[in-house]
C-alpha cells in the first residue's frame, strides 16, 4: 500500500492535485485509514496508470475520462462473468456441455462463423 505522495512520484507530470481530483470524482477509490488518510493498494495504482495514460498518452479530454473508464469496468465485469458461466458448462458432463456447445452455435450474432462459438476444449 501506498500513501498519496508516493503514488505521485511514480508519474513524471502528476501533481497532487490532480490525483486528489481523480479520488473526489471517484476514478480512482483507494482505501481510507485512521484521520482519512488514503491507502492505495496495487489495484488503484493500476487504475492510476489507466487514467494517466488516457490522459497523458492517449490525449483523453478529461470530460471523457469518465465515459472511457465506464465502459472499460463494463468489459472487465462482462470478461469476469463470462469466466464464470464458462468454468460452470466446463464442470457439466459432457452431454450437457454438447447440449451447450450446439445452442450457442445455432444463435445469430456470431458474424456468420460458425467455428466463433463454442471453443473447442467446451466439448472436451
Amino acid at each position: 500500500m501506498m500513501k498519496i505522495e508516493t503514488v505521485v512520484r511514480l508519474f513524471p507530470d502528476l501533481d497532487h492535485g490532480e490525483l486528489l481530483s481523480w479520488v473526489e470524482q471517484s476514478w480512482v477509490q483507494p482505501e481510507v485509514r485512521g484521520t482519512a488518510e488514503w491507502e492505495f493498494h496495487e489495484i488503484d495504482i493500476a487504475r492510476v496508470r489507466l487514467i494517466y495514460d488516457l490522459r497523458r498518452v492517449i490525449g483523453t479530454p478529461e470530460d471523457q475520462v469518465a465515459l472511457v473508464l465506464s465502459l472499460l469496468d463494463q468489459v472487465y465485469e462482462l470478461r469476469s462473468i463470462i469466466k464464470a458461466v464458462s468454468q460452470a458448462v466446463m464442470a457439466l458432463p459432457v452431454g450437457q456441455r454438447e447440449q451447450v456447445a450446439a445452442a450457442l452455435r445455432g444463435r445469430d450474432g456470431l458474424n456468420g462463423r460458425a467455428d466463433a462459438y463454442p471453443p473447442a476444449s467446451l466439448l472436451e
